[in-house]
């Protein structure tokens, strides 16, 4: 079994105001948390894996090839493999969500590595529980 706690998070910034944080994975897929700020956006790309995931609080702008979509908490999303797509936090409040790619991806293309702030490292819902 693979287990990574809240606690255990390993966040980084790969682009401004992007943030993601491995999650357990497998052999055939991996999972993200990921956290995008206040006018962040996550640049439009594409890549050979399938992408699903899911808002957790926030809103999103799904920025696609044809149009733009708005994610809202409790909606849920998939992009086919090299589907053309990006996200944009048009809001004021951080868009907060979790990725799935099939098959594992570690570190995205479009990233731009950077250190991370210590308090997004203690930031946590408050109702998760140990």
């Amino acid at each position: 079994m693979d287990r990574v706690s809240h606690t255990e998070r390993d966040y980084r910034e790969e682009a401004a105001g992007v943030y993601l944080a491995d999650l357990a994975g497998g052999e055939r897929a991996s999972m993200k948390h990921w956290r995008i700020e206040p006018g962040a956006s996550l640049p439009v790309h594409r890549h050979s894996n399938e992408q699903i995931g899911y808002l957790v609080s926030g809103r999103l702008t799904a920025v696609l090839d044809d149009r733009e979509v708005v994610l809202k908490p409790g909606d849920s999303y998939a992009f086919s493999s090299k589907e053309l797509h990006g996200a944009e936090n048009r809001g004021d409040k951080p868009a907060i969500g979790i990725g799935i790619m099939s098959p594992p991806r570690d570190t995205p293309d479009w990233g731009d590595r950077q250190s991370v702030p210590a308090d997004l490292e203690q930031a946590e819902p408050a109702e998760l529980d140990d």
